[in-house]
């Protein structure tokens, strides 16, 4: 570890359980600077996950408490660092660097960051952060593509998501600007980060985030099935505050997939594609519409490498048909969703061997 202060914000990252792994070069801290000044690279890296008082990061920093309640502060109105409010006092927590500090800092980047973040990504090839599981993110199924009679479960759901929600907003995609900042950009709509809160006009003074009523939150979600997007959330069964609208040529999610091979990027649905064979008739639509490289056409006919299928439903749309569905998947076919995020982390933690401190 080196022993200043983004060298130590670098490995406090990378002691949590989403990690954020080394590399020869260096370009961690050439990404970690561009973020942070000294001063709140310090006061970071004596932080931990869980919200705590100022009192507290100020004695591990070993700096007065005033010059660390500034920093703190100033991290929060940029969205670097977690702050709420208990007993009439604020307390601050740290954020992993993927999904949280990189996210956050959308408004600032440029090319030169975004330069940066791609160096991070080849140089790393996703390893840990998409490498482990739990899996960050997992996939949540077209609606359309989903039979009737079967049961949905809530949080399969992405409208469902949005319709148990009491506010809204929309940013940019942070992967999309990255790409596009790099010459590497995509055709697919920029604007469909679709954020939501389980309270009234939690976007409202957001920075990077515009705030939507309901109705533009489905209408969004609804444009992106139909531009063949793939829907996307936490991987937890609760506490689901997004919905991204993924493709593989930009999404680092999805890239740690299909560019870099980590199984464990993404977490497939419960649900895979049912073809009916007398339907098919070999167009090709639906090849053209998989992220996943999961069809094909041979002899006339759609063929399904069931192992690749992420149960997405993004293909149903696209056959002229009818002879793609999804069906629900066998049962332990598909690892059981962490509860909340606190089981996300003892997992994660579990699989890559690290300790899971109280206040991690």
């Amino acid at each position: 570890m080196r022993d200043d202060p983004y060298g130590r914000l670098a490995s406090r990252l990378d002691a949590i359980p989403n990690g954020f792994p080394a590399t020869k070069s260096g370009v961690e801290l050439e990404l970690l600077a561009r973020i942070f000044t000294e001063e709140e690279a310090h006061v970071a890296s004596a932080m931990r996950l869980a919200p705590e008082h100022v009192s507290a990061i100020a004695e591990r920093a070993g700096v007065d408490e005033s010059v660390a309640a500034r920093v703190l502060k100033r991290l929060a109105k940029r969205g670097l660092v977690r702050a709420r409010r208990s007993a009439g006092r604020f307390l601050f927590g740290l954020r992993p660097f993927i999904v949280g500090i990189y996210e956050a800092h959308l408004p600032r980047m440029d090319a030169e960051f975004a330069a940066l973040i791609e160096r991070y990504l080849e140089e790393t090839r996703g390893d840990v952060i998409f490498g482990v599981e739990p899996p960050i993110h997992r996939i949540i199924p077209v609606e359309q593509a989903i039979p009737f009679e079967l049961e949905i479960f809530p949080f399969e759901r992405a409208s469902r998501l949005l319709e148990e929600a009491k506010s809204w907003g929309v940013r940019d995609c942070v992967c999309r600007v990255q790409r596009r900042l790099i010459g590497k950009g995509c055709g697919h709509a920029m604007e469909n980060c679709i954020m939501f809160a389980p309270v009234e006009g939690a976007f409202e003074s957001g920075e990077a985030t515009r705030a939507i009523t309901k109705e533009e939150a489905l209408r969004i979600l609804r444009e992106a099935a139909e531009a063949g997007l793939v829907h996307s959330a936490a991987n937890t069964r609760e506490e689901n505050f997004y919905i991204c609208n993924c493709c593989a040529c930009c999404c680092g999610v999805l890239r740690g997939l299909v560019e870099f091979g980590h199984a464990a990027a993404v977490a497939r649905s419960d649900f895979e594609i049912a073809l009916t064979g007398e339907a098919c008739t070999g167009c090709g639509s639906c090849t053209e519409r998989c992220q996943f490289r999961a069809l094909s056409v041979a002899d006339g006919a759609c063929r399904v490498e069931r192992s690749r299928c992420m149960g997405c439903g993004a293909c149903v749309s696209a056959c002229p048909t009818e002879a793609l569905g999804l069906k629900r998947r066998p049962e332990g076919d598909v690892p059981r969703t962490p509860a909340d995020e606190s089981e996300w982390r003892a997992e994660r933690a579990r699989e890559r061997g690290i300790p899971l401190e109280d206040g991690v």
